[in-house]
């Protein structure tokens, strides 16, 4: 009876050899069966297909993946500080798109901090072992040396956002530039005038773009940058307190402000408040990438959106041909692709 195929000989879990007996076949038909082999002929492959319905017999994809060179494992690797990676929705909602493309397949994702050389060290032997078949690189600054390690290796790898314009990884990025550039022109035609930016890290070749669309809005206006306008800051809140604060030393009658990110304008909004400047009645705020702090912030914040999630499903889709193309990394480097998804700005209260 078929209710009895469930375990094989002694009861234990039903073997590939097993399924052959019943089939009258040898193993390494069944096995070009499983694994669909069109190497097989119509009636071969129905008497296969029975036997595994009777036995029950559940492949074993552990040994399918070390036979195949496979790990069926994926690396998101954040070379940031767990802090920095819990406090940023960036993160999660890139999370969530990567999580939810994976889920269509059988890998399994790891989530791995870098934010320290002890963390690097143990990655970078991590990697060299080849348990991963792929990596994702988030976050990572202009002289991090994880993604050259990777390409040394020969691991498959897609990188959000390239580290400058000469990327040789594969690359996930959204429209900085156009970005930027959106949310100046929105100030400018709301009448602003003196429209400070409060940059991210300027490591991050995305920060640098999104200074580059700040600066070309403004000349394109007939109103060339004043360099003094632009302070850096780090994506963070703290940053966007300490760079609010010298810009309202530097220009009391500041009227506007681009923020690096929703966070940062989180920052920026407080001391504003402190100085007793009402937004957007005294000074515009706008953030970057319409997060729910943006919804949530009093009065709500104008910011441009960034499709995260969408930049998440993206990183996978590419991931998985690069682990699906076996061709020389040589070969490969030809086609790189370099993804750039549009962004979008979104009006709200404090413009």
């Amino acid at each position: 009876m078929a209710g009895h195929g469930a375990r094989g000989r002694g009861g234990g879990r039903p073997t590939l050899e097993e399924v052959a007996a019943r089939a009258g076949v040898g193993r390494g038909t069944v096995s070009r069966v499983i694994n669909g082999s069109p190497r097989v002929s119509d009636a071969t492959r129905a008497a296969v297909e029975a036997a595994v319905a009777e036995l029950g017999y559940v492949p074993n994809t552990a040994a399918r993946a070390l036979a195949a060179n496979r790990t069926d494992a994926i690396a998101l690797v954040v070379p940031e500080p767990e802090t920095r990676f819990f406090a940023e929705p960036y993160f999660s909602d890139m999370l969530r798109g990567v999580g939810a493309e994976l889920s269509e397949t059988e890998m399994q994702l790891l989530l791995i901090f870098a934010g320290s050389d002890r963390e690097r060290e143990r990655l970078a032997q991590y990697l060299a072992a080849h348990r991963v078949d792929g990596v994702l690189l988030v976050s990572v600054h202009a002289d991090d040396p994880l993604p050259d390690l990777v390409a040394q290796l020969e691991i498959p790898a897609v990188i959000s956002g390239p580290r400058s314009a000469a990327e040789t990884l594969t690359s996930v990025d959204s429209d900085n530039f156009g970005g930027a550039r959106s949310a100046v022109e929105h100030l400018l035609s709301r009448g602003r005038r003196r429209i400070a930016h409060i940059t991210g890290r300027l490591d991050v070749y995305g920060a640098q773009c999104r200074v580059d669309g700040y600066r070309e809005a403004l000349r394109a206006a007939g109103h060339p940058a004043d360099e003094r306008l632009i302070v850096p800051g780090d994506f963070t809140e703290e940053g966007g307190r300490r760079a609010m604060a010298t810009l309202l030393e530097r220009y009391p009658d500041v009227d506007a402000v681009f923020a690096g990110s929703d966070v940062t304008a989180a920052g920026a909004r407080q001391v504003l408040r402190e100085a007793g400047r009402r937004i957007p009645d005294d000074v515009a705020l706008v953030g970057y990438d319409d997060s729910a702090i943006a919804r949530h912030m009093d009065p709500p914040l104008t910011s441009v959106r960034q499709p995260i999630e969408e930049m998440g499903r993206a990183m996978i889709d590419l991931l998985l041909s690069e682990i699906a193309d076996r061709r020389p990394a040589a070969t490969r480097d030809l086609e790189r692709r370099h993804a750039v998804l549009p962004t979008e700005l979104v009006t709200r209260a404090s413009s």
